[in-house]
């Protein structure tokens, strides 16, 4: 249930309904619904004998709507307008589209201090880089831990970049929020509730991936975790799902895309390298997802990809880097958009 307050109702009044509602024993969340209008989703605790046109005499509520969804804080019916995160002065959502880039793990502090000089000059805004790696096999290289964090969270402030990193456990979580600036959660960990849960209680954007076998349902209600907890900015990633071709790594699902966007209110990017995991593949998808919609791509990239420690088949190099910008420039603004690049 949403309800919509009266235009210029105060802040005390706000908070004395929620407090009555919370009393009343609902989970309250804030918001905004069109024209910027102030909400209060009631998100547990409803029962169907309860008649909705009675909030309506609640003090300072104007309106009352559903929220039919099971994904009631990630669909439109809470918020109809797009959201537009805000990280460090960077707005992911909206007219500007975001280019993530780096290597798949911290190596050393001058491998990563390279890649962010080498992405930078390319005009990527984020760069990535796993300090925590999970793998398949446990003999595969599990990154540098904690160093690794700090060496990522140099290299993104000498070159004047933000910073993306995976956190793999609630344990890590202070520490990765510590030095990184977005907190990426990955396939295998999208239904890990408890680390959603706890990464609703901070105050950092979150990179939620999709699970390898994951519906748009199945998705959604991941990222109401996080939302649920408290944490409105959340982003979502379409990373290809297992189907049965064996030809790609995975098959990047492209209509995700249009389809979450219609879905959700979230921004939604697209990691091409995770999605085909070939890197001459790399580009073509990077152009099909920005035309499909997508706010933003997250692209493996490494000075010497074939040296890479972890996905080398997938990773690009810088010079491929600039090429798939410069290609996503004419797609951008023919959808009325624009790369936002590095200063």
């Amino acid at each position: 249930m949403l309800l919509i307050l009266e235009k210029n109702i105060s802040l005390k009044a706000v908070n004395e309904l929620i407090g009555r509602l919370q009393w009343m024993g609902f989970q309250v969340v804030k918001g905004h619904h069109d024209n910027n209008r102030e909400s209060l989703a009631l998100v547990n605790s409803l029962h169907k004998q309860l008649n909705p046109a009675a909030f309506k005499d609640l003090p300072g509520v104007i309106d009352v709507l559903p929220l039919d969804k099971p994904y009631k804080l990630a669909g439109t019916d809470f918020k109809s307008k797009p959201s537009i995160i805000p990280c460090q002065g960077l707005s992911i959502g909206g007219p500007g589209i975001v280019i993530m880039a780096g290597s798949c793990s911290v190596e050393s502090e001058e491998q990563i201090m390279e890649t962010a000089k080498l992405v930078a000059a390319c005009g990527a805004t984020i760069l990535r880089g796993g300090a925590y790696k999970p793998r398949t096999s446990p003999y595969d290289f599990q990154g540098l831990g904690e160093i690794g964090l700090h060496y990522l969270s140099q290299a993104a402030k000498q070159y004047h970049l933000l910073s993306v990193s995976e956190v793999m456990d609630t344990t890590e979580i202070d520490l990765v929020a510590n030095y990184i600036d977005i907190l990426q959660v990955g396939a295998r960990n999208m239904q890990n509730y408890s680390l959603l849960k706890n990464l609703g209680k901070i105050n950092k954007p979150i990179l939620l991936k999709r699970g390898l076998s994951a519906t748009y349902k199945e998705f959604l209600l991941a990222a109401e975790y996080i939302l649920s907890a408290g944490n409105p900015n959340v982003i979502l990633c379409e990373r290809g799902i297992r189907t049965f071709e064996t030809y790609t790594r995975n098959t990047l699902d492209i209509a995700a895309i249009p389809i979450l966007k219609e879905l959700s209110h979230l921004p939604v990017i697209a990691d091409p390298s995770h999605g085909v995991g070939l890197r001459n593949m790399v580009a073509p998808m990077s152009r099909a997802a920005i035309a499909a919609g997508a706010d933003g791509l997250l692209i493996e990239t490494h000075p010497d990809p074939d040296k890479a420690l972890s996905d080398a088949q997938q990773t690009i190099n810088p010079t491929m880097l600039a090429e798939i910008i410069n290609s996503l420039e004419p797609i951008a603004i023919s959808l009325d958009r624009s790369i936002i690049r590095s200063q």
